[in-house]
C-alpha cells in the first residue's frame, strides 16, 4: 500500500524554514511565494546550496492578493495539474504577524499586515486546497479583539468545506532552544474526511504525537539562573538538565564558529562597556538580553530594538548563532549579499525547523491514514 503523495504551494514563505520542515518530511514543494525579494533570494540560494529541487511550478515574487487577479487562472491549472497523480495539495503560510503581535503594532485586522491573513483565508477559500497550515503569532488567540478575527476566518473556512483542529504550541515541546509561541490552524476538506470529523472539527489529529517534552517538564527542571560575564570562559551543563534544549549544544551541534555566517553580527558603534556588563542570562529587560548557555533562549526574535548578546563573548549573536537556535540544519546558510538587517529579519521570522518538521509528520501521517480507511 503506498503512501498519499502530499504537494504544498508556499505563501509567505520568507527563506523558507517552515517549508524546509516539510519538503524533508515527505512533501513536495511545488510553488513558492514571498514578497520580500532579499528573502526570496535567500530561499533560493540556501536550497542551491543544500542540492533541493526547485519548486515545480517557480517563485512568486509578488503580493498574494495578485493570485485574486492576473494568477489566479495560472493558480488553478498549477493545482489541477498537481492532482494528476491523485495527489492532494495543500497550502501553508504564516502571514506577517506584528499587527497581531503585544510587542508588535498591535493593529489587528487593520494593519496591512492583518489584513493579509484574510488574503490567505480568502486565498483557500477561492482555491480549495485538500488541506492548509495557518501560523500565527499567539496574540491572535489571545487577545480578546484579536481572538474574534481569529474565530470569524475559522467560521469563513467551515462553510466553505472544511473542518479544523488548532493548537496554541511551544518550540520547546518538540525540542527547539528556544521559548516560542505559536497558533497552528490546521484544515482539511470535509469530503476527504469521513466520519474523522464533527461538524467542523477534524477528528483524531495527535498534536502531541512528535514533541519530544511537556511544557511542564521543561519548566520543572532547575535551569541555572544568572551567572557573572567571563569572557571566552568553559562551564559544564548543570546535572539533571537536558542538554539539547540548550544554547550552548545547539552552538556546537551547527558548528557556528565555522559556519558561513559566523561573522555576520552587527558592531556597535559604542556601548560594549554595556554589554559586559550584563550577566549571563540575564534576559530580564527589552533589550541587551544576555542569553545563558546552559538555558535555552527568549523568542528568537530582533525587531523593536531588541538586542541578544551571546553568552561568553563580548558581542551581540551572530547570524550562524541564530539560526541554531532556530535548529535548521547546520548545512543551510544565507547568502553573503544580504544584509545583515534583512538576515536577522528573515532568521526572526521563521519557524523553528524542528517545529516545522515534527507538524510536517504529524500532518503526513494524518493524511495517509485518511487514504489507510479508504482502503
Amino acid at each position: 500500500m503506498g503512501k498519499t503523495k502530499l504537494k504544498i504551494f508556499s505563501f509567505f514563505s520568507g527563506s523558507g524554514f517552515l517549508d524546509l520542515g516539510f519538503e524533508k518530511n515527505g512533501f513536495d514543494i511545488e510553488l513558492v511565494n514571498e514578497f520580500h525579494s532579499p528573502f526570496m533570494a535567500a530561499y533560493k540560494y540556501s536550497r542551491e546550496k543544500m542540492g533541493l529541487r526547485k519548486p515545480k511550478y517557480g517563485y512568486f515574487n509578488i503580493d498574494i492578493n495578485e493570485f485574486f487577479s492576473t494568477r489566479k487562472d495560472e493558480l488553478l491549472q498549477d493545482m489541477d495539474d498537481a492532482r494528476k497523480d491523485d495527489s492532494l495539495v495543500g497550502f501553508i503560510g504564516g502571514p506577517p504577524c506584528p499587527d497581531f503581535s503585544v510587542a508588535g503594532k498591535n493593529k489587528g485586522r487593520d494593519g496591512d499586515n492583518g489584513k493579509l491573513s484574510l488574503s490567505y483565508i480568502q486565498l483557500i477559500i477561492n482555491m480549495q486546497p485538500d488541506f492548509f497550515l495557518f501560523e500565527n503569532v499567539k496574540g491572535l488567540w489571545r487577545t480578546a479583539r484579536h481572538r474574534e478575527f481569529f474565530e470569524e476566518l475559522k467560521c469563513k473556512l467551515h462553510h466553505a468545506g472544511y473542518s479544523t483542529t488548532e493548537r496554541l504550541t511551544n518550540a520547546l515541546e518538540y525540542g527547539a532552544p528556544q521559548d516560542r509561541d505559536r497558533i497552528l490552524l490546521f484544515g482539511v476538506k470535509k469530503e476527504l474526511l469521513g466520519t474523522l470529523r464533527q461538524g467542523n472539527n477534524l477528528l483524531n489529529f495527535d498534536w502531541l504525537k512528535y514533541q519530544t517534552y511537556t511544557l511542564s517538564d521543561i519548566r520543572s527542571y532547575n535551569w541555572p539562573d544568572t551567572n557573572p560575564f567571563v569572557a571566552d570562559n568553559e562551564t559544564e551543563c548543570p546535572e539533571g538538565l537536558p542538554e539539547d534544549l540548550t544554547v550552548e549544544h545547539w552552538f556546537r551541534a551547527n558548528d557556528v564558529e565555522n559556519h558561513p555566517n559566523a561573522n555576520d553580527y552587527f558592531i556597535p558603534r559604542g556601548g560594549l562597556t554595556r554589554m559586559q556588563e550584563v550577566a549571563e542570562g540575564d534576559d530580564s529587560k527589552k533589550s541587551y538580553k544576555r542569553l545563558h548557555r546552559w538555558r535555552y533562549s527568549p523568542t528568537v526574535a530582533y525587531g523593536n530594538n531588541e538586542v541578544h548578546l551571546h553568552p561568553y563573548k563580548i558581542r551581540r549573536l551572530s547570524a550562524a548563532e541564530a539560526m541554531a537556535l532556530q535548529t535548521l540544519p547546520k548545512e543551510f546558510e544565507l547568502p553573503d549579499n544580504m544584509t545583515l538587517t534583512n538576515k536577522f529579519k528573515t532568521i526572526g521570522n521563521g519557524v523553528p525547523y524542528i517545529l516545522a518538521a515534527g507538524i510536517a509528520k504529524t500532518i503526513r501521517d494524518y493524511l495517509n491514514s485518511l487514504e489507510e480507511a479508504k482502503e
